[in-house]
């Protein structure tokens, strides 16, 4: 299994964000306005899905960037409204970021001493180094969030 750069995982999580951000709102406006409600189900289990894949990435490319607390914080907030995955990554991409090659698997030698790296830096290198055995963990990891909160139904119900 090829491993993506840091960058186009990130593009590509960005973008499928968006777009099922665009098939929850069609399935709503058709919903809300009358016409039916059958599409929500499949909108928002898929958009569900690719909300905690897009989670999970840009949490992965703030520990390998060393990203502030505040910039990696507004990464997961832009999952959250609607289209601004987009306008986040390509703010990112103008800094050069994320980086075309995932620093915590990068052993060539820089000519100064590397910060120590951090637990989440080894965790994440180790997961990157086994991305067969990984993705199907966070796979299956994703999937089980997601029943919980399939089973939980819609968040408008969870006080109820």
């Amino acid at each position: 299994m090829s491993l993506p750069s840091p960058r186009h995982l990130f593009r590509a999580a960005a973008a499928a964000e968006m777009v099922t951000w665009a098939g929850l709102l069609g399935a709503m406006a058709l919903k809300y306005g009358g016409a039916t409600d059958a599409a929500m189900p499949l909108a928002g289990g898929v958009h569900g899905f690719v909300f905690l894949c897009y989670a999970a990435v840009t949490v992965a490319v703030w520990i390998d960037g060393r990203w502030p607390t505040g910039r990696g914080l507004t990464g997961l907030a832009s999952a959250v409204v609607p289209f601004m995955t987009i306008p986040f990554e390509r703010a990112q991409a103008r800094r050069g970021e994320p980086a075309d090659r995932w620093r915590v698997l990068d052993r060539t030698p820089t000519g100064h001493t590397p910060a120590e790296p951090t637990a989440a830096e080894r965790l994440l290198a180790r997961v990157l180094r086994r991305p067969a055995a990984s993705a199907t963990a966070a796979l299956a990891v994703v999937v089980v969030v997601f029943l919980l909160l399939l089973a939980a139904g819609p968040p408008t119900e969870w006080g109820r």
